[in-house]
Parts: structure tokens; C-alpha cells; sequence
């Protein structure tokens, strides 16, 4: 069962919400009445997924969901009664998976939460992925500076530089890019 936790300023508004997460099978674990608390609250609670429920989503707003999702990403539904694109995409940005523009019938509820849920994984993955590759990317980049700093150091060829590297590497039991990052930083030194 997901834990699901409403923010609205507004009880009286939330309440049909909260009756159709209930039928819906869901688990309402709080209703928030503000979200300045978010971040403090989603971590306390942990809840699955965050749902909002706000007339147009402020900067502050968005700026309280920019900082719950540095901390602990999770899904956030927005229920706006604000189409605005611009708003819609500043949502989006700060890390809305799914933007509702006015109320919807129980029976569509569960599968906006699940698209949202499928959206979050989805660019979760896709940023797991960028973060993998921008660091290969800068392990590649100091292996190319060790291997000219011994192609320099040693007039070794370009092949020749990279074995040695490798073989010291393997010797120390240390990875490639760890000893390459360590040359690098021993060659700062002796040059300054």
C-alpha cells in the first residue's frame, strides 16, 4: 500500500482528496497544511508519494519541492487551478511528476499517481545515468592528463604511458582513475 501525504492549506478543499486516496486503497499517512515544512516533513514521514494540492503553485512553492527533492526525491503530484505553461513547466523543473489542472474523478486518480510514479523512476534513472557518465567522463579526462604527464616525464608514446599506468595501478591495487587523479595532484605540487 503506498503512504501518500497531502499538502493543502485548504482542509475543507483536501477533503474529497483524501476520501478518494482512502477508496482508492491508498494509505494517507498526513495532510500538511503548509508547504514550507515539506522537506522537514517528507523526511520525518517518508511518505511514497507527495500529493499537492494548491490554487497556482507560488516560488516558494516550487523552491520547498527544488529543496525536499536535493534531499529525498520522491513522486509529487500537483492539483493546480492554474493551466499557465509557464507554470506548468516551472513545476516540472522544480520537480512536479505529474501536473493536474483542476480535479479529477476517483477512478482516474490511481492511474495519474502511477504515471507520476513511472515518471519520477524514469527521470531518477536518467539522472543516475548522466551522473554515471559525467563521471567517467572526468576519470577519462585525468587518465589522458597522467598519461601525458608520463609521456612527457618518461618520452614514453602514447600506448607505452597507458600500460605503465595501468600496470601501476594493478601493483598499488588501486583503480586506474584513483592513481591517475594521485599523479596529477603529486605533478600540482611539485609545480607550485
Amino acid at each position: 500500500m503506498l503512504k501518500i501525504m497531502i499538502v493543502d492549506s485548504d482542509i475543507k478543499r483536501s477533503k474529497p482528496l483524501k476520501q478518494s486516496l482512502l477508496d482508492s486503497g491508498f494509505e494517507v499517512i498526513a495532510h500538511v497544511k503548509n508547504d514550507l515544512t515539506l522537506d522537514a516533513k517528507c523526511r520525518e514521514l517518508k511518505p511514497d508519494v507527495v500529493i499537492m494540492d494548491v490554487d497556482s503553485p507560488s516560488r516558494d512553492t516550487l523552491e520547498n519541492i527544488c529543496v525536499m527533492s536535493m534531499h529525498e526525491a520522491r513522486p509529487v503530484v500537483m492539483f493546480s487551478h492554474d493551466g499557465d505553461k509557464d507554470k506548468i513547466k516551472a513545476a516540472t523543473r522544480a520537480g512536479v511528476s505529474a501536473y493536474v489542472v483542476g480535479t479529477i474523478p476517483t477512478e482516474r486518480l490511481t492511474p495519474v499517481i502511477d504515471a507520476a510514479i513511472a515518471r519520477f523512476e524514469e527521470v531518477k534513472s536518467l539522472k543516475e545515468e548522466l551522473h554515471l557518465a559525467n563521471l567517467k567522463l572526468d576519470e577519462r579526462k585525468v587518465i589522458e592528463r597522467a598519461k601525458g604527464l608520463l609521456m612527457k616525464q618518461r618520452n614514453l608514446g602514447e600506448d607505452e604511458a597507458y600500460t605503465m599506468l595501468r600496470s601501476m595501478a594493478m601493483q598499488r591495487k588501486v583503480k586506474l582513475a584513483d592513481l591517475a587523479n594521485q599523479l596529477v595532484e603529486a605533478a600540482k605540487m611539485l609545480i607550485v
